[in-house]
Order: C-alpha cells, then structure tokens, then sequence
C-alpha cells in the first residue's frame, strides 16, 4: 500500500459520540504504530453534509457508515461491491482511483461469523426485529445460513414483515431464532426493549442482539430470564471493523 504522510479514517453517523469504532481503531493503529493514521468521527445531522465532509478531509483513507446513514449514503457513490449491492446498505467506503467512492458490506461478514457457532439445527426459522440498513445485512447473512426469516416491525408494509402484535406463542415456537437490530434498549436508554412476548421463549430460543453498550440489554436478559440463548453485538462490530480495514487496505 502506498505511504501517505497523514491518512484519517472515520465513521459516518449521527450523534455517535459512544462511537465503538474511534476506539477501536485507535487503538489499532497504536499497536501497528502507525503514528500518522488517525480515526475520527463524522457526525452529522443530515446526509446532505457529507460531500462537505469529503472535500474538507485531506488524506481520506476510509470510512465506517452507521445510524441513520447506511442507505442514504447510497446515492452519494460512484460504485457498489456486488454484496453492498444485493444488500442495498453501505457500512464500509474505500476510496478508490481518482477519489472515486466504492461502498461494501462489512455487517455481513460481522454478523455470520459471529453467529455461526450458536446456530443449532432447530433455528430453521428467525426473525429480525427491524428494518433499517443493518437488518437488510443480517437478512443477507441469514439467507447464506439457509435460515428462513421475517422482519417484524411496527408498520409492516411488505410480504415478509409481520406486526410484533402478532408475535403469538405458535409464531415463537416456530421461530427460535430472534435479531434484534433496533436500537431500543442501548444506552442511556437502556431500560427500553422490543415489545415481544418473552414469555413465550424457551430454552430453544437464540436472541442475539446488535447493541453492545450494555452488554447485557434488557432485551437479552428477559430472553436469558426464559432460558434463552443470548449474545450481544460486541464481536460482531469487532469482526466487521477488521474487515473493514481488509477492505480499505486491498
């Protein structure tokens, strides 16, 4: 890779002061001493701003995309990694030839082989509560597993998205598998949860959810109160950020 004085990555989100990425980046270019990269955040209050950001970033080597910017990044690039584009969210951009703007799909990567060794043969059948950016890559994700799904949301508007009103207790019988990418229950915040039906989870039931901080949501712990199966999005975001520097670097 070619040697550039300064090179400054960084996330792209909104009110992301909790950042996980900064820190973990940081710390990384700490441990591979390279003194003259830095991580900073991109917290802007609307997508309108990011060309702003472009253009007052020298040295631009990558960038991480979260809340609320995965899809409405979209326009904004010259070209798609064939992932990025079955998906049709963006949380990784590289800066190819020319400045030009190519974004991937390190979510996927993140959250499949995370959960890949938690999966038994009875989780056939999951469901995703929610449907921003980061429920489309674990969609994705669970259709490489060969896991059927179905998003539940508050307005359900497609074939497969069904109302949390009707989570019954056959419905969770035959779904043992259940994502969690909203981000109710994350802090401060963090006595909120989805409106589920925990008392239906057994001992059967994965929850696996995408928020880290804390790293035990109130979501988790009703599950894990049932007998559940529980993980939090910790590894996930390790996972993705390492394959995000895969990326910036081919």
């Amino acid at each position: 890779m070619e040697e550039i004085k300064n090179k400054t990555f960084g996330l792209l989100g909104k009110n992301i002061s909790y950042s996980f990425s900064r820190g973990y980046f940081t710390e990384k270019f700490l441990k591979l001493n390279l003194t003259n990269h830095n991580y900073v955040n991109f917290d802007l209050q609307t997508i309108e701003d990011f060309p702003s950001i472009l253009k007052s970033t020298p040295f631009l080597g990558g960038i991480n995309v979260t809340i609320p910017y995965k899809e409405a990044v979209l326009p904004y690039l010259e070209m798609l990694d064939d992932t990025a584009k079955d998906i049709g969210a963006v949380n990784t951009i590289k800066i190819v030839k020319n400045g030009q703007l190519k974004g991937y799909n390190s979510d996927v990567v993140g959250f499949t082989k995370s959960i890949i060794p938690l999966i038994k043969e009875h989780h056939k059948f999951a469901l995703i509560l929610g449907t921003g950016g980061a429920s489309k890559a674990v969609a994705y994700g669970l259709h490489k597993l060969g896991i059927s799904y179905k998003f539940v949301s508050r307005k359900p508007s497609k074939a497969n998205e069904i109302s949390y009103s009707s989570l019954s207790e056959q419905v969770l019988k035959k779904y043992q598998l259940i994502v969690n990418c909203t981000p109710l229950g994350t802090s401060p915040e963090i006595e909120k949860y989805p409106d589920i039906p925990y008392q239906y989870l057994t001992n059967l039931h994965l929850l696996y959810d995408l928020i880290y901080n804390p790293v035990l949501s109130t979501f988790l712990s009703k599950g894990k109160a049932q007998g559940a199966i529980v993980k939090n999005g910790y590894e996930m975001l390790e996972l993705q950020a390492e394959e995000s520097w895969r990326i910036w670097n081919l």
